[in-house]
């Protein structure tokens, strides 16, 4: 069963940064030909979206909660995607699920749209 790995969490410090990574764990999967998304769950609270990128990634949406801080990008050579993420903050505590959404595409935001996910990386940002 293809799925998503995710990696790159850990503990940092407010107002630093981590880079999230997101690779494919099958050499089958046309991972180009999927839209992608960051979405996060964070303690008692319910999975929200983060960000997205299209396919070819000319097109890249974020939460107004991350605009300006989080950037969402992908190498479709190497079948990876990644979220830079600076001046974290702690309410950016969470666990980090990446998903790919295979055509037709639907609601970016909406994480029930999505195919496939990875096993989620934690974040942890203490002030």
């Amino acid at each position: 069963q293809v799925s998503l790995v995710e990696s790159g969490g850990g503990l940092v410090q407010t107002g630093g940064s981590l880079r999230l990574s997101c690779a494919t764990s099958a050499r089958t999967f046309r991972f180009s030909t999927y839209n992608l998304g960051w979405f996060r769950q964070g303690p008692g609270k319910e999975r929200e979206f983060v960000a997205f990128i299209n396919w070819n990634g000319e097109r890249a949406y974020y939460a107004d909660s991350v605009k300006g801080r989080f950037a969402i990008t992908r190498d479709n050579a190497k079948n990876m995607a990644y979220l830079q993420m600076n001046s974290l903050k702690p309410e950016d505590t969470a666990i980090y699920y990446c998903a790919a959404d295979a055509p037709p595409y639907m609601d970016y935001t909406d994480d029930d749209n999505y195919d496939v996910w990875g096993q989620g990386t934690q974040v942890t940002v203490s002030s």
